[in-house]
């Protein structure tokens, strides 16, 4: 208290010999004998103000978002983790005397919990790989000015405007084993009984292919629907990326006799960097935030093989009350999604971007 009050004191000592300067310089005339010029008072104190009294002038604006981000941001994720160490279970009120790390315990050595690990990792790398790969194709298709870009450019982002809730309930019309169009298309083209003997589980006799209950198709579903979803989006970023590229790469490589494959491999491509790796994190946050859209396909019993942490996390609290093993799953999904952020914006800090 003694340091801030010293250090008011002394702000206040230079705006007063500040006020002084201004009011006994006056007018100052000009070197070349010409007008006057004159100097106004707000104008000398507006620039010897230091930073920090610009501060404090500013805090009626900053202050508050910033006290109810703290408040119900990060201090509801430190109360959720200080719930995970205990053993509250939903009833009564959890007793803060004693921590431990038992739920993490319990965590590592629970078989369900490394499913839903694995889940979630196959889902964020092999979806987000696939968006990329499909975006980056697309963008450079549309690159190649063919005509109606603009139309089909809307058709293909226009499924990343749609919420989970409603693609889900879409795509559980398509994956329906009786009269999915999934199932009906290849029922029309007599391959229907080609793909249950692929794809059908071993003990398992069906004769339609149930895409969202045999552990062969379940995961690899969910990951097709949300390609669909959020490819528009890797399509929009690397098609800023290429038409940002001076056409003077273009015609260089294309002097030199290098093919289109060629020119994209070696020049086009690397110089799309920043565009791949920020669509890359925005695309993983994506895929962590998939509860919605497994939640309305399959609720929250999605079975083994389309478990995610997000949905055991649920499962957990809220149908079996353990308020406390819920809560250790959910940090252990907020560590997940600081591990994938936290390199991207670590980068944009060194480059000065932040």
């Amino acid at each position: 208290m003694r340091e801030i009050l010293s250090r008011l004191l002394a702000t206040g000592g230079r705006l007063r010999s500040a006020v002084s300067r201004d009011e006994s310089d006056g007018d100052q005339l000009a070197t070349d004998g010409g007008a006057t010029v004159k100097t106004t008072r707000g104008d000398s104190l507006r620039n010897s103000l230091p930073i920090e009294w610009e501060l404090i002038e500013s805090a009626p604006f900053w202050l508050p978002p910033v006290l109810f981000a703290g408040f119900f941001v990060y201090g509801a994720i430190a109360w959720n983790f200080l719930l995970s160490l205990t053993d509250y279970s939903g009833l009564g009120g959890a007793q803060y005397e004693t921590f431990d790390f038992s739920m993490y315990t319990r965590m590592l050595n629970d078989g369900t919990f490394w499913q839903a690990a694995q889940n979630t990792v196959v889902l964020l790398v092999v979806f987000t790989v696939l968006c990329l790969a499909l975006g980056l194709f697309v963008a450079i298709l549309i690159d190649q000015q063919i005509r109606f870009e603009n139309t089909f450019r809307t058709i293909y982002l226009l499924p990343m405007s749609l919420s989970f809730v409603v693609t889900a309930t879409m795509w559980a019309w398509v994956y329906n084993a009786r009269n999915g169009v999934l199932n009906q298309l290849f029922r029309l083209f007599n391959l229907e009984g080609a793909l249950v003997g692929l794809l059908r589980p071993a003990g398992v006799n069906a004769e339609v292919v149930q895409w969202l209950s045999w552990n062969t198709t379940a995961l690899a579903a969910v990951i097709f629907a949300l390609i669909w979803q959020f490819s528009g989006y890797a399509m929009v970023v690397f098609l800023a990326g290429l038409r940002a590229i001076p056409t003077e790469h273009y015609e260089a490589a294309r002097v030199d006799g290098a093919s289109t494959i060629r020119m994209y491999a070696r020049v086009i491509i690397p110089q799309l960097r920043a565009s791949a790796v920020s669509a890359s994190v925005v695309l993983m946050v994506f895929a962590l935030k998939a509860f919605d859209f497994i939640y309305a396909l399959r609720g929250s019993q999605p079975g083994a093989n389309m478990d995610i942490l997000a949905t055991m996390m649920y499962r957990v609290a809220f149908d079996s009350l353990q308020w406390a093993y819920g809560s250790a799953v959910a940090i252990v999904l907020f560590a997940l999604a600081l591990l994938v952020i936290g390199p991207y914006l670590y980068s944009e800090y060194r480059r000065g971007e932040l």
